[in-house]
């Protein structure tokens, strides 16, 4: 996996506010999605992996969860961190 200790804390400084700050849900959010973003490419070059697949499936259902846990939370967080990823539902 190409998410080293420094690309985290670069992701929760970012979206998390402070790097120390893993809890935040955008925080969160943004992990899953680079994570999920470089699962994608490998999948591209490697259909037959079905390991990476089964967890690339689970990554989208946590960060699914996250995103409902912000839209019941504060819906304009939500869409900032929708906006600022570039993920749509």
């Amino acid at each position: 996996m190409i998410l080293t200790s420094e690309k985290k804390k670069e992701i929760f400084e970012k979206y998390g506010k402070k790097a120390t700050n893993t809890g935040m849900a955008e925080g969160q959010i943004a992990m899953f999605t680079h994570r999920i973003n470089h699962l994608t490419e490998h999948l591209k070059n490697q259909q037959k992996d079905n390991a990476t697949q089964r967890s690339l499936i689970k990554l989208v259902g946590k960060r699914r969860s996250l995103l409902d846990f912000l839209v019941k939370k504060d819906i304009t967080r939500y869409r900032q961190i929708i906006n600022e990823l570039g993920i749509r539902k």
